[in-house]
């Protein structure tokens, strides 16, 4: 019989999100077992002490969990379990979501909805900043917010664990260095070009990281990255999380899943070999066009008016399967045929996306465009049938996503069985 002292990770409609989370734990030597909303939906919740859910569309996610999977992990908080919600994954809980904490989502408009890399916390006291395994925190330490949302908190019985401070030099808002940006006349001005708050003073004091409870459980929300690759601080709040929320498990399991114990075969590693040229060759493309640069190792900088997410997303997970299928002993099942079909849904889109990004690249040369506003009717075609027409993933890329987040989850689960 299980021990409740186990962590569930949500995989679900994370994505990037989900890949640079489950890195970041598994370099700490964290505690965690990967679930799917189904086993949410099949009870599996009761065998764990806590559930994480990192970034991603809170909105995909409350959709594929489905009212019974958000009983669920509600039934599980409130009789004591413990919820961790990092960015999408703290969307998820607010009462835009599925309501675990009397928080709501500020309104896009009022927010500074594209600023993304190092910034100061203001932390309060709280084990989560200084434990007893000596990981402790400084005040005023650096970490790592992307493209956050942000909390209106009217409730006064929930704990602010940390604020955020100023912004360093080399963050970013939309596609502008704040460093340079700042030493150059400031924001007003660029706000009404690009018509959306982008001065990060905006963010100054606002509530980064917060805690209540909801019937018996924990919560804390996070909207900084404490998972951001290379990020000592955020390494150690990560373990200190889990002391506080997971009573000092460690040791990383994830759980058993169906293989064959046969060699890596020369069909899927051609197969992956091709994919990952088809991925590279968007990403050299948009290189060397100026539409983008690499700001760690699994997220680029890009610039408005392209969905730079998007394909640094295919990227890093396209590169972690062939990283994966490279060094395996063994072959998932279906694992040729499951790559036939993400090289059947991205050859197609690979080559409307290449035709799509020089289409872009030269409407920046003449008018003001975003991700979604664009004069250009040849554009706008392409990128419905490639992105779909919200924000979050739709479209071909959609189809194609979720078939290598099907692939990615279940080398993984391979990989940590044997």
């Amino acid at each position: 019989m299980k021990t409740k002292n186990k962590v569930a990770f949500l995989w679900d409609e994370s994505f990037l999100w989900g890949l640079m989370a489950y890195k970041a734990l598994k370099a700490c030597n964290l505690s965690f077992e990967l679930i799917r909303s189904d086993d949410i939906k099949n009870g599996e919740l009761k065998n764990y002490r806590m559930l994480f859910v990192p970034g991603g569309w809170a909105s995909n996610k409350m959709k594929t969990l489905g009212e019974e999977g958000i009983s669920e992990i509600k039934n599980f908080v409130n009789s004591g379990g413990n919820y961790l919600g990092f960015c999408g994954g703290a969307g998820l809980a607010t009462l835009d979501g599925i309501g675990l904490l009397n928080i709501k989502r500020m309104p896009t408009k009022q927010r500074v909805p594209s600023f993304s890399g190092r910034i100061h916390l203001n932390i309060n006291g709280h084990p989560i900043w200084n434990s007893s395994l000596h990981h402790s925190i400084t005040p005023s330490a650096i970490f790592h917010a992307w493209w956050p949302s942000q909390f209106l908190i009217d409730d006064k019985t929930i704990k602010i664990l940390a604020t955020y401070g100023d912004a360093l030099p080399d963050s970013f808002s939309s596609d502008l260095n704040v460093g340079d940006v700042e030493a150059n006349g400031g924001w007003s001005e660029l706000e009404d070009i690009y018509k959306i708050n982008l001065d990060p003073t905006r963010l100054k004091n606002e509530p980064a990281v917060v805690e209540d409870s909801y019937g018996k459980g924990k919560v804390i929300l996070s909207l900084i990255h404490f998972d951001t690759p290379d990020d000592e601080n955020g390494a150690r709040v990560l373990k200190n999380l889990w002391q506080y929320l997971a009573e000092r498990c460690s040791s990383t399991t994830v759980r058993q899943c169906n293989i064959k114990n046969l060699q890596s075969s020369a069909c899927s590693l051609q197969s992956i070999n091709e994919i990952e040229s088809l991925v590279a060759d968007m990403i050299n493309l948009g290189t060397r066009n100026f539409l983008w640069f690499w700001r760690n190792p699994m997220l680029l900088q890009w610039r408005r008016g392209v969905r730079g997410l998007e394909y640094c997303t295919l990227y890093a997970m396209i590169k972690e399967i062939a990283e994966i299928i490279k060094k395996q002993k063994s072959e998932v099942r279906s694992q040729k045929s499951d790559l036939n079909k993400i090289k059947e849904l991205l050859m197609p889109f690979a080559e409307k996306a290449k035709q799509l990004l020089i289409l872009e690249r030269y409407a920046m040369q003449n008018r003001h465009i975003t991700y979604k506003k664009c004069n250009d009717p040849e554009i706008q075609e392409m990128r419905t049938e490639l992105f779909g027409n919200s924000k979050s993933h739709g479209g071909l890329f959609k189809k194609l996503i979720d078939e290598v987040d099907n692939v990615l989850y279940a080398l993984i689960k391979n990989k940590e069985a044997q």
